[in-house]
């Protein structure tokens, strides 16, 4: 059963109005009473830790009693987070600067943080990188990313506009390798490789879409999943909307059978870069795969499992809660 504390909190906040929105949601894709949906829902959250949009992302509306019991839900995820993420420690991952002070050594990039005073080194940056990633230090889920080019740009305009507005992370564009363009080009489409006490357990392809520069699935992104066996895809891709794509709508190639390049080096550098921080030890971890070597993009110390496991990606209709059960065995056993 759920823990009844964490149940009961988010019981006090909920917004009843969006979660009846959401039975109705649940009802027009399932045919259900909209009267029983209501109580299974409840008795979902009671018994699995699952809130209301987890019941209605993951389907679990049309799932078994066996089949529910395998999902990570947002109850299940945040008992993972408190066991293995020191709230002392996840500031190194919230800091984005921080951050890549960090783990410098796995981003195989360079970058730069603006200052009130560091104008020269910006105009020295842009000079020698004639396009670059800009992001904000204090947003999440891609807000406030941009992608410049610096050629023909007054400079010192550029530098006043991007401090001024709290763009004051300046990275390299990440060179990507030739395969993962050809499934789309305008974006960094990057790997989420979620890592428990350093060991894989499961990992994601995140790829832009719609003319969009940033992959994630907030922005217009879609998302599918690797095995992580083989580094080959093999479910077809799903956006918010829970459109589905066999083949990329821009590029019209096809999604399910591409392989990762350099899997097996990407996945060493999270398992290397969970150990700069162990006591952080649940991590979702971005990568780029470069022409020849893998990018870290950042690392993130509350992972979103709401895209591990969706219905299009799911094996038997079971969620992954027991492939965390194995690594946890793993990791309690050394």
């Amino acid at each position: 059963m759920a823990d009844l504390g964490y149940v009961f909190r988010r019981i006090a906040r909920m917004d009843f109005g969006r979660m009846f929105k959401v039975i109705g949601k649940c009802h027009d894709k399932s045919g259900r009473n909209r009267v029983s949906l209501f109580f299974d829902c409840i008795f979902t959250g009671l018994i699995y830790g699952a809130g209301y949009m987890d019941y209605y992302q993951f389907r679990m509306y049309d799932m078994k009693a066996s089949e529910k019991k395998t999902v990570v839900t947002r109850g299940v995820n945040n008992t993972f987070v408190r066991k293995y993420n020191d709230k002392a420690s996840i500031y190194k991952f919230d800091d984005k600067i921080k951050f890549n002070e960090i783990f410098n050594d796995y981003l195989n990039r360079d970058w730069m943080a603006l200052t009130a005073d560091n104008y020269e080194d910006f105009e020295q940056f842009c000079k020698d990188h004639h396009e670059i990633i800009v992001k904000p230090v204090s947003l999440s889920c891609g807000k406030g990313i941009e992608k410049i080019v610096t050629v023909e740009q007054d400079i010192k305009a550029l530098y006043d506009r991007l401090f001024k507005g709290g763009q004051i992370l300046i990275e390299e564009v990440a060179d990507q390798h030739d395969d993962i363009n050809a499934v789309y080009p305008l974006s960094v489409n990057t790997l989420r490789i979620v890592t428990l006490g350093g060991i894989v357990v499961t990992a994601l392809f995140r790829i832009g879409n719609g003319g969009n520069v940033v992959d994630n699935f907030n922005h217009g992104g879609m998302v599918t999943r690797i095995d992580i066996n083989d580094g080959i895809v093999k479910w077809p891709a799903i956006d918010k909307d829970t459109n589905v794509y066999e083949i990329h709508p821009y590029t019209g190639h096809k999604i399910i059978g591409t392989r990762i390049p350099l899997w097996e080096e990407s996945m060493n550098l999270c398992i290397e870069a969970s150990r700069k921080v162990p006591e952080v030890g649940y991590i979702a971890w971005d990568v780029c795969v470069g022409k020849d070597k893998p990018c870290l993009i950042e690392g993130n110390d509350y992972p979103g499992y709401d895209l591990y496991q969706l219905p299009v990606h799911r094996e038997g209709n079971m969620g992954l809660l027991p492939r965390f059960k194995e690594v946890i065995s793993q990791i309690e056993s050394k």
